[in-house]
């Protein structure tokens, strides 16, 4: 039996510049590579996975989410090299 990894085994949680813990890449990662599930959505509900509670907000992000049924997943949209922090661009609300 294959055991449980939170994350592909080429990223790892690290001290980030942009905010607290963030998502890094252990080894270069190619351009479109599905990194994995970042959030299910159940009903009203949104549940992160470890993946999708380390990575952090940049207006000049290297990723994207596609949303996919209940789930959403991330991908790379840029070549990442080893030592890259993976960013998104995302809200949580917005301001008026």
């Amino acid at each position: 039996m294959k055991n449980y990894r939170p994350l592909p085994e080429y990223l790892t949680v690290s001290v980030s510049g942009i905010d607290g813990l963030g998502l890094f890449a252990i080894d270069d990662i190619p351009t479109n590579t599905e990194i994995g599930v970042t959030h299910h959505h159940l009903w009203e509900e949104v549940v992160r996975t470890a993946l999708g509670g380390f990575i952090n907000h940049s207006d000049d992000p290297n990723c994207r989410l596609e949303r996919v049924i209940s789930t959403s997943i991330l991908y790379t949209t840029l070549p990442i090299k080893e030592g890259d922090e993976l960013t998104l661009e995302y809200k949580m609300y917005e301001v008026e």
